[in-house]
């Protein structure tokens, strides 16, 4: 199945898992809130449990699509910036590892 296929169908079966038992419910006499609170949780369950290949499938997509133009000197960036975030994590009062020289200046 192509991905366009499949990111419709994974809509459409969320939406249908949503507006089945709202619908159902609003029918019955329920408050909308609260239906709209039952249904939403009964189309996450629906979901989980039946859409589990969809999920899989969309997931892989957006990781394509996002990575698909992408060359090693872009990976090797996103390294670096991604150590330097972690860097700046370090709370003041620990020792970075390889001796970091502002902390000796500091004293």
């Amino acid at each position: 199945m192509n991905t366009g296929k499949s990111w419709a169908l994974y809509i459409v079966l969320r939406i249908v898992f949503f507006a089945v038992p709202f619908a159902v419910l609003l029918l019955i006499n329920w408050p909308w809130w609260l239906a709209l609170i039952i249904s939403t949780l009964i189309a996450l369950a629906l979901s989980v449990i039946f859409l589990s290949k969809q999920r899989s499938e969309a997931s892989t997509s957006i990781y394509e699509w996002r990575n698909r133009d992408r060359t090693a000197d872009d990976i090797a960036e996103d390294a670096i910036a991604d150590d330097a975030i972690a860097d700046a994590a370090i709370p003041d009062g620990q020792a970075r590892e390889e001796g970091d020289e502002s902390t000796e200046l500091s004293r």
